[in-house]
C-alpha cells in the first residue's frame, strides 16, 4: 500500500510539473506574438514618422502652390496652381513628348558626365599623386577653373557648331571640374600616418596607390561626381535654349515663348525629379564603393 501511495503522489506531483511548464510555455507563446506584433508596428511607425519629417517640406511647398494662385495672391496666368501644372505633365506624358524630351537630355547629360569622369578622375589621382605633374599643370587648372562653364558656351557653339558635339563637350567641361578638384584635394588629404604605416610594411608606389590612397580618396572623389551630376543637369538645360530641337531645356524654352506655362513648369518639375534620382544613384553607388567604412 505504501508503495501504491509513494507512486500515486509522485505521478501527481510529474503531471503538475509538466501543467505548470505546459502553462508557461503557452503564457510565454501568447505575449511573443502581441510583442512582434507591437516591435512592427512601432517600426512603421517610425519610419512613416521618418518619411513624413522629410516630406513635410515638399507638401507644404505644394500646398502653398496650389493656395496662392487660387486666391489669387499671385497672378495664376504666371504661376498657374500645381494642379494645372500636374495635369499639363501627364499630358505630355501621355502623348510622349515628355518622354523623348527626357530621353534626349539624358543621354547627353549621362555622355558627358561619364566622359568627364573618364577623364577627370585620372588626371586627378596623377596630379595629386605626382608632383612633377602638379607643378607643370596648377598654373593652367588655375586659368581655366574660374571660367564659368556658360561664360565660354558661344566658343563651344562656335567652333563645335550647334549640335550634339557642343552640348555633349559643354556639360564635360562643366562636370569635369569638380571631378577633377576634389579627386586631387582626396588622393592629398590621405592620411600621412596612413602612408607611413604601409610604406613600413614593405609596400611599394604601385601597391602602396591601391590599397591605400584609391580607397581613402573614394569618398571625396564621388563628392566630385555628385557635384558633377548636378551641374550636367545645369548646364544641359543652358545648352538645350541654343540650338536645340529636343530636350528639357528646349521644352521649357518653348513653352515660355509659346506662353504654354503650365508645360513650362511641368517641364521644371521634371528637371527638378530628374536630379535627385540622379543624386540618389550616385549616394547608393558611393556606399556600394565605400563598403570598407563603418560609418
Amino acid at each position: 500500500m505504501a508503495s501504491v501511495s509513494t507512486r500515486t503522489v509522485s505521478t501527481e506531483v510529474t503531471t503538475r510539473g509538466l501543467a505548470r511548464e505546459a502553462l508557461q510555455e503557452a503564457s510565454r507563446t501568447a505575449g511573443a506574438v502581441p510583442g512582434a506584433g507591437t516591435r512592427l508596428l512601432r517600426g512603421t511607425a517610425r519610419a512613416a514618422v521618418a518619411v513624413g519629417r522629410r516630406t513635410a517640406a515638399i507638401a507644404v511647398l505644394a500646398v502653398i502652390w496650389e493656395v496662392l494662385p487660387r486666391l489669387d495672391v499671385v497672378d495664376p496666368t504666371f504661376l498657374p496652381p500645381l494642379s494645372q501644372v500636374l495635369t499639363a505633365w501627364w499630358d505630355l506624358l501621355v502623348s510622349g513628348e515628355l518622354l523623348d524630351h527626357t530621353q534626349a537630355s539624358l543621354v547627353r547629360s549621362l555622355a558627358g558626365c561619364v566622359l568627364a569622369i573618364v577623364v577627370a578622375i585620372p588626371l586627378g589621382l596623377l596630379i595629386g599623386w605626382y608632383r612633377p605633374a602638379a607643378e607643370f599643370l596648377n598654373p593652367l587648372l588655375e586659368l581655366f577653373r574660374n571660367t564659368a562653364a556658360l561664360a565660354v558656351l558661344p566658343v563651344f557653339v562656335l567652333i563645335l557648331g550647334l549640335g550634339e558635339t557642343s552640348k555633349i563637350s559643354i556639360i564635360l567641361y562643366a562636370c569635369a571640374w569638380p571631378i577633377l578638384l576634389n579627386t586631387i584635394a582626396a588622393v592629398r588629404g590621405v592620411d600621412p600616418l596612413l602612408v607611413k604605416s604601409a610604406r613600413s610594411m614593405g609596400l611599394g608606389p604601385f601597391r602602396l596607390f591601391q590599397k591605400v590612397i584609391l580607397p581613402a580618396a573614394v569618398p571625396t572623389i564621388f563628392t566630385g561626381i555628385r557635384l558633377a551630376g548636378a551641374y550636367s543637369i545645369l548646364v544641359l538645360i543652358a545648352a538645350e535654349m541654343v540650338g536645340a530641337k529636343a530636350g528639357l531645356g528646349y521644352l521649357i524654352n518653348y513653352a515660355q515663348f509659346n506662353f504654354r506655362v503650365p508645360e513650362m513648369y511641368a517641364g521644371i518639375l521634371t528637371i527638378s525629379v530628374l536630379g535627385l534620382l540622379i543624386n540618389q544613384l550616385l549616394v547608393r553607388l558611393e556606399r556600394r564603393f565605400s563598403t570598407w567604412r563603418t560609418s
